[in-house]
């Protein structure tokens, strides 16, 4: 059966390719959540007055890949520690969130920050949340990574971290 989960972590064009590279994610959209405004464009979620933040929405198959291991993902993939930013965005739009759609998924979140936080120098301000409305982007956020030639501009995948998280062989 299959799940979902949402994840803020910053510009969601880099969220969903990373989370899009992982064994047993279905579908990832790129959209918004969070905020107070039914149906918000980019131009408006990018004045940071509607509350919402950039997230993605994360079909998987939790035979093949568990939430707990997309929460590690989550953690692996930005900086947790940084207020309404990650790298050059800067806003409440860009806060790192962790959107639960069952109470097993916020206790799951909650457990999987308090164990995180023992790899960071300064505390993580990732806001867990009750997921509610999610607003898909526009089409041309959609794979925005993979239709600009991979060229990066937010998230990039490190080298090996799929590996090292235990989601994929090594010769992958």
């Amino acid at each position: 059966m299959q799940q979902i989960a949402t994840f803020g972590a910053g510009c969601f064009w880099g969220v969903e390719w990373v989370f899009r590279q992982v064994p047993g994610v279905l579908d990832a959209v790129s959209g918004y959540a969070g905020g107070f405004i039914e149906d918000p464009d980019y131009r408006l979620v990018c004045t940071g007055t509607t509350g919402h933040a950039e997230v993605v929405q994360v079909t998987f198959d939790p035979d093949i890949v568990t939430y707990d291991q997309l929460l590690e993902v989550f953690w692996a993939m930005h900086d947790p520690t940084q207020m309404n930013r990650q790298g050059p965005d800067v806003g409440t739009q860009y806060r790192s969130v962790i959107l639960t759609h069952s109470a097993e998924q916020r206790t799951e979140a909650e457990a999987s920050r308090d164990r995180a936080q023992a790899g960071f120098d300064r505390p993580i301000a990732t806001e867990i949340a009750d997921a509610g409305a999610f607003y898909p982007a526009e089409d041309y956020h959609q794979r925005y990574y993979e239709q600009t030639g991979h060229e990066p501009y937010c998230h990039v995948l490190p080298t090996g971290l799929l590996e090292r998280l235990g989601l994929v062989g090594s010769d992958a």
